[in-house]
């Protein structure tokens, strides 16, 4: 099967023992701040199983995974593994670290059942953080209103590209406003 194809399975034929893990995908909300900074920790990391980041819900994710809900992936991190494979919230966590050297006695920890509450409890803390950020509200954007209607106010929402932000891992974050259109620009 190549990796790029999800094939239906049976978990017996998902057994280590008769379907290595070659590669994994890593399907990750690319609006919000949290994943994409890890997205970019990822890939410095060095990996016992070769890693590669996917915008969840991008058209490259669709293209290569059709039979994946796609909206559940932004939700929740999703891997896909070369044959197959889809591991989603905690046990996705554990295979990612799995995968990656320095972390890989770590992954086998949280693999057992002591461990896997301990790590169920890490993940819920990020999805808390994350909607705390408000990357689960689509296109809101960094820059919001408060709850009154008054003034503007950074923080509490993803950056997204479309409203001018990009990160560079060596400079952090930098805003470019987006071109106005017919020459006009509100300036809120």
């Amino acid at each position: 099967m190549r990796a790029d194809r999800v094939a239906p399975a049976t978990a017996a034929d998902r057994d280590a023992a008769r379907v290595p893990v070659r590669r994994l995908t890593v399907l990750y909300d690319g609006d919000c701040s949290l994943c994409v900074f890890l997205s970019d920790w990822l890939r410095r990391r060095p990996q016992l199983v070769p890693l590669e980041t996917v915008p969840a819900g991008s058209a490259e994710a669709a293209a290569r995974f059709p039979g994946l809900d796609h909206r559940a992936t932004l939700d929740e991190i999703t891997v896909v593994g070369d044959a197959g494979q889809v591991y989603r919230g905690t046990a996705a966590w554990i295979v990612i670290l799995w995968a990656l050297r320095e972390h890989r006695p770590l992954a086998h920890r949280l693999s057992t059942p002591a461990g896997a509450r301990l790590a169920r409890g890490a993940v819920l803390a990020a999805a808390k953080w994350r909607g705390a950020q408000g990357s689960g509200d689509r296109g809101q954007g960094a820059y919001r209103r408060d709850d009154r209607g008054r003034g503007a106010q950074w923080g509490g929402r993803a950056y997204r590209r479309a409203d001018g932000w990009s990160y560079d891992p060596a400079r952090g974050w930098s805003h470019t406003p987006p071109a106005c259109d017919g020459g006009a620009c509100g300036t809120g």
